[in-house]
């Protein structure tokens, strides 16, 4: 194992001082987030929050839907949330073993990955996480002292923020409809509007096209979308400032933040390092599967049974799967835990521990690929390509992932753009061979 020859020294992890688990875990996480965002890569936002509406109403791309619904929405993207927790902890108490102060480094080290995350929003794909995680990273930094069982009391009383503010804000929607309603009769009626109403239709007009798109706002984001790389950019520039802005103050904070703060816990309690029994873990994935499915499984029928509308997923549809992908969550983590503390799969789970290693770079990989096949400047295939066969990109990304990160890490130390964030944290160009 390579080590600094100044043992005060901060550095970037080494190979040999890596924990398999977490890194195996990680590749899980990345390559299961892909599942979902496949849906926002290929058609219209409208197509991943309502298979009504974009994707094929066919039984075999209602039943696509079901499935990623129940086992993959919310689900991994909470496990690599936990992970970002897990490795704030695993980073810090390292430095401060080794003598060094872990602060000045994990602040650059997260002021890059804002910025890598605004590039990747602005540049490739709006639906970034790495802008928002570097954001609520800073603020759970605060936490890392903290004992496991305040990690999770204090994220047990954030998580249910975020669903008090989707009330409040179908309240809001509610009022401004029925103020909308009264203008556009006003309009109707030949009269004049005042510049607050005007500003009123503005507003409602942008956040409608997000919230509950019409048939010609769907056609306008599948005109853009299909347009050239500058149409793209600057379509998709205001979606991206709005979604910074806002998913950190509705969103971030409290649901991002909380499982943050259990990941911490999990790493503290030795449960994310594959220290625990094959038993401890056998438990802890039957109870995830056994709370998280049923409550995952009646979100997708309730959702059905609403038609997917706006207002009931804001207030009401929408509180089963926020709970309920949690649970599920665990059930997966336990799963891969288990994996690891039995060696069954050795081999696959070797390479999705590569894919962890270069989680980074294959998240960033997946956008530079896949709008390359579906926006208009590669193949223009977006929106054209039904749920179910979408599916099919998944796999190919998938296993090339598999096969690519293995090969790579044979010959480098880090991922390429690990290798850029590692020497832009610590100042010092990192040795890559």
């Amino acid at each position: 194992m390579e080590t600094s020859a100044n043992p005060g020294a901060a550095g970037p992890v080494e190979a040999g001082q890596r924990i398999v688990s977490l890194d195996r875990l990680r590749g899980v996480a990345i390559l299961g987030i892909l599942v979902m965002n496949i849906y926002a890569f290929a058609m219209p936002f409208i197509g991943y929050t309502n298979p009504l509406r974009m994707g094929g109403t066919e039984a075999w791309n209602l039943g696509t839907w079901i499935i990623t619904h129940i086992l993959f929405d919310q689900k991994f993207i909470s496990i690599f949330a936990m992970l970002f927790g897990a490795g704030l902890v695993l980073m810090t108490d390292r430095a401060e073993t080794r003598g060094s102060k872990p602060g000045r480094i994990y602040l650059r080290r997260q002021l890059w990955l804002m910025v890598i995350g605004a590039a990747h929003g602005y540049l490739l794909w709006a639906g970034d996480i790495l802008f928002v995680y570097s954001l609520i990273g800073l603020l759970a930094y605060l936490f890392r002292k903290r004992q496991p069982r305040t990690l999770i009391i204090i994220a047990c009383l954030l998580l249910p923020v975020s669903l008090l503010l989707n009330t409040g804000n179908a309240i809001q929607v509610e009022l401004m409809m029925e103020e909308v309603a009264a203008a556009e009769a006003q309009l109707a009626r030949g009269e004049e509007l005042d510049d607050e109403q005007h500003e009123l239709l503005e507003g409602w007009k942008r956040q409608r096209a997000f919230m509950m798109p019409t048939d010609e706002d769907v056609q306008e984001e599948l005109d853009a979308y299909r347009g050239s790389y500058a149409e793209i950019v600057a379509y998709r520039a205001p979606l991206v400032a709005m979604m910074q802005l806002f998913i950190p103050i509705f969103y971030g904070i409290w649901r991002v933040g909380a499982l943050m703060l259990i990941g911490m816990a999990l790493m503290k309690l030795g449960i994310l390092t594959a220290e625990r029994s094959a038993g401890f873990y056998t438990r802890f994935m039957l109870t995830g599967y056994l709370l998280g499915l049923p409550l995952t499984a009646f979100s997708a029928s309730d959702l059905f049974a609403h038609g997917f509308e706006p207002i009931y997923m804001m207030r009401v549809g929408g509180i089963a799967n926020y709970i309920g992908s949690v649970l599920v969550a665990f059930g997966h983590i336990g799963l891969v835990m288990l994996l690891t503390r039995t060696g069954v799969l050795q081999r696959v789970m070797e390479r999705f521990a590569a894919v962890g290693r270069m989680a980074l770079t294959n998240y960033l990989m997946h956008s530079l690929v896949l709008t390359s096949i579906f926006y208009g400047y590669g193949l223009g295939l977006f929106g054209s390509v039904p749920r179910m066969a979408q599916m099919a990109f998944v796999a190919g990304v998938v296993g090339f992932q598999l096969w690519f990160s293995t090969w790579w890490l044979a010959r480098f130390r880090f991922g390429p753009v690990e290798w850029l964030w590692r020497s832009a944290t610590y100042w010092k160009v990192q040795r890559l061979r």
